[in-house]
């Protein structure tokens, strides 16, 4: 077992069971047009992580680990979309709504789409959640008992919202966690050094958190 640099304390990675998971790099949240930018966000924080996303996905791809991208994806009539979800604030554009990009959030849409830089290969699979979590409602948990896994290195958006729901499930059911910290960005700076804080305190409470290089360097090593 290896060890990784890590906060709070190094991480012990098992390579025979770890995966990748990028979170909701969707073209409604990272483009001009989709639905992050129809609440007023500046998009260009989530841009500016693309390339060391895809960085991290090439090196997962190379040392041939398993690789799982989810998208927030809602069925055509909502029925996975409760009020408590959609009606929230005054935007622009709800859930469901037509937009730039095709219905927003709705599977098949292309603002649903996972951005052209990160586009799948065959053999990763995709997860669509209809939460923010990737284990609500989803199979994900029965893909990766299947494949035998028990960590993951977590990337995408947003660090505070499906990101770190997703670690805090993961924790819940046993995984190990670790999140490539400059792989990973909120539309609001200060929210992302706290879900960083929050995942590491007492201890590595949710998991643990290191940067790109230092965990590509260990799997391919």
């Amino acid at each position: 077992m290896m060890q990784i640099p890590a906060r709070p304390f190094d991480f012990p990675l098992a390579r025979d069971r770890v995966a990748l998971v990028i979170i909701d790099m969707q073209r409604d949240f990272i483009e001009l047009g989709g639905f992050g930018a129809s609440l007023g966000n500046d998009v260009r924080p989530l841009q500016a992580i693309v390339p060391t996303v895809a960085r991290l996905l090439a090196g997962f791809r190379t040392a041939g680990l398993p690789i799982f991208h989810t998208r927030e994806a809602h069925r055509p009539d909502l029925a996975d979309c409760p009020p408590a979800k959609r009606l929230r604030g005054a935007p622009a554009l709800r859930i469901g709504d037509a937009g730039p990009m095709g219905r927003v959030l709705i599977a098949g849409e292309p603002g649903c789409e996972i951005i052209p830089e990160l586009t799948l290969l065959p053999a990763e699979t995709v997860i669509d959640k209809p939460g923010k979590g990737a284990f609500y409602a989803t199979d994900f948990g029965d893909e990766l008992a299947a494949r035998g896994i028990t960590q993951l290195v977590c990337a995408g958006v947003t660090t505070e919202v499906c990101v770190q729901t997703t670690m805090r499930e993961a924790n819940d059911r046993g995984f190990e966690c670790l999140l490539a910290t400059d792989a990973t960005e909120s539309y609001f700076p200060t929210f992302k050094v706290a879900a960083i804080e929050m995942i590491v305190a007492q201890g590595g409470i949710v998991g643990w958190a290191t940067d790109t290089d230092t965990i590509l360097g260990a799997i391919n090593g």
